[in-house]
């Protein structure tokens, strides 16, 4: 299993970089598990349009979703359009996404499969198990299983035992951490620190934390710093537009 980062800011995308999208692959299936702003050119840079196989979106929020829209119109806006693009998310969460356009435009270039957070469902040849964590709309965790790896995911999402247990003993950990040290009163249910992310990397004894999501202008040294001093001794990254990790 392979996960190349296509971008990691939260809220907004920093100059250069992209805010949450990732593209998994396992036997030649391509996967794109979230896709914010700006996260489309970067996944141009590596395949096409066309060459996507399936969309999983954690949540509604545009940081995690707005670049679905474009990927639509890359793949249907062409004299050869691919069969429709499989799109899996909670109910409602892309309405806003997916009415950018005037109707009937996307209509053949997607798939939509809602689910309900909690159940397990397989995409290509990923087994994937999802979970309700706590944010300020539903957002569903992901833990994907393929070749003897796991790849868990969080989303954003406030501090939950559920995201232990989502993360339980996976080889990859892909952790909100908006915040380094303290999260704002205001967002402690939604959101979650580095060292709160590395906290519950250690519980869940993950092989590998990646910390994702980070406010623009955070000090990427500091949040691996906080992440590290509550007590997680694996290796720990900073999600980065670019980055890949071999799971193998």
């Amino acid at each position: 299993m392979l996960l190349t980062i296509l971008g990691g800011c939260g809220a907004w995308p920093a100059a250069g970089q992209a805010c949450s999208g990732h593209l998994v692959e396992h036997d030649g299936f391509r996967l794109l598990v979230d896709l914010g702003h700006a996260t489309v050119p970067r996944l141009l840079e590596r395949v096409g349009a066309d060459q996507i196989d399936a969309v999983f979106i954690s949540h509604g929020h545009p940081d995690h979703c707005a670049d679905l829209n474009p990927l639509l119109r890359a793949r249907t806006m062409r004299d050869d359009p691919p069969a429709p693009l499989p799109v899996y998310s909670l109910p409602g969460a892309l309405d806003a996404v997916l009415a950018l356009d005037r109707p009937g435009v996307l209509t053949d270039a997607y798939a939509l499969h809602e689910f309900t957070a909690g159940s397990g469902f397989d995409i290509g040849p990923f087994r994937v198990q999802t979970r309700l964590l706590p944010h300020s709309v539903p957002n569903a965790g992901i833990r994907l299983t393929a070749g003897g790896r796991v790849l868990a995911y969080t989303g954003d999402s406030g501090p939950s035992p559920d995201r232990v247990e989502l993360a339980r003993g996976a080889d990859l950990l892909l952790a909100e951490a908006t915040h380094v040290e303290q999260v704002p009163e205001d967002s402690r249910r939604y959101l979650t620190s580095a060292r709160q992310a590395g906290r519950q990397a250690m519980e869940a004894d993950a092989r590998h934390l990646v910390l994702t999501h980070l406010q623009p202008g955070t000090d990427a040294s500091a949040a691996r710093a906080a992440a590290g001093a509550a007590g997680y001794d694996g290796e720990i990254g900073i999600a980065t537009s670019g980055l890949s990790f071999d799971l193998s």
